[in-house]
């Protein structure tokens, strides 16, 4: 019990240490990378200004690890590439942990767990999809099976849009690039505009998104069929920084973990997503 103790007490020690150590370092002004049009994540208003879940997120870090930040918008397809250049320092944009990325960057702490999924116009051939909302597992050999053959079966022939370079245009080059017509896009709003236009007959993304966009057009399209969480859709959402800067990323996971802890990360999830996506610790 007594060296039990001892170690306890020097354990929390070093944490305190290492606290203090974080919150002594001088970062500098910050520059966080992101979308601006992938809401609610983040977004760019009439003005300019970067609001949404991300934005606000940031802000919220800034006050815990103690940097000034600024946020400036990049495309997608650039996000990672700049970062790795040099050109900001930090990624925070609904970008998901995959071991193909983390071969070319670092990751905080997650700050978003998402399932992804599809949505189709109303009244169309794929109106409603197979599955009913389901959240199937990529370790779930048999209902993964059971899963992609029903979708196969019903997008045969058909076109499916999604982001470029996202975990879900893997996906569905894995899962249905066999059977459907699988159209990338550079922005997200593309490839509801052409589902609105009907150029395609879905959109794959994450239903954090998705759900933002079916709730302002609920009459015209709807959120359809199974979800699909791990494999290929990684491990949830975290905050891509250039290898090999641990301070930045203790800073980060600290203020990150803190915010779970105290619900704050919570509070800011119902804000922008209507429901808690945040990890549990």
């Amino acid at each position: 019990m007594m060296r039990k103790g001892l170690f306890s007490a020097s354990a929390g020690l070093l944490l305190l240490a290492a606290a203090a150590v974080v919150q002594a370092k001088d970062f500098g002004t910050l520059k966080f990378a992101t979308e601006a049009a992938y809401p609610p994540f983040n977004q760019s208003t009439p003005s300019g200004k970067i609001v949404g879940y991300e934005p606000d997120m940031v802000a919220e870090l800034a006050k815990r690890a103690g940097f000034k930040y600024e946020i400036v918008a990049q495309k997608w397809s650039g996000l990672i590439p700049g970062l790795a250049d040099g050109k900001y320092d930090a990624v925070v944009d609904a970008v998901t942990v995959t071991p193909k990325r983390q071969e070319v960057v670092d990751f905080t702490h997650q700050y978003t767990v998402s399932v992804s999924g599809f949505v189709t116009l109303k009244g169309s051939a794929v109106d409603t999809l197979p599955g009913n909302g389901e959240v199937v597992q990529a370790t779930d050999e048999a209902g993964m099976n059971k899963a992609i053959d029903a979708l196969k079966a019903k997008f045969k022939g058909k076109t499916i849009a999604v982001q470029v370079a996202t975990i879900q245009a893997d996906f569905l080059n894995k899962y249905l690039g066999d059977v459907a017509t699988i159209r990338t896009y550079q922005a997200g709003p593309e490839t509801f505009a052409d589902l609105l236009n009907g150029r395609v007959d879905a959109v794959m993304a994450s239903r954090t998104n998705l759900n933002a966009y079916v709730k302002k057009h609920a009459d015209t399209v709807n959120s359809t069929g199974y979800g699909f969480v791990g494999g290929v859709l990684g491990q949830g959402s975290a905050i891509a920084i250039r290898k090999n800067n641990p301070e930045l990323k203790a800073a980060l996971d600290q203020a990150l973990v803190s915010m779970i802890k105290d619900g704050t990360l919570k509070q800011l999830s119902e804000k922008w997503f209507g429901e808690n996506v945040a990890p549990a610790e």
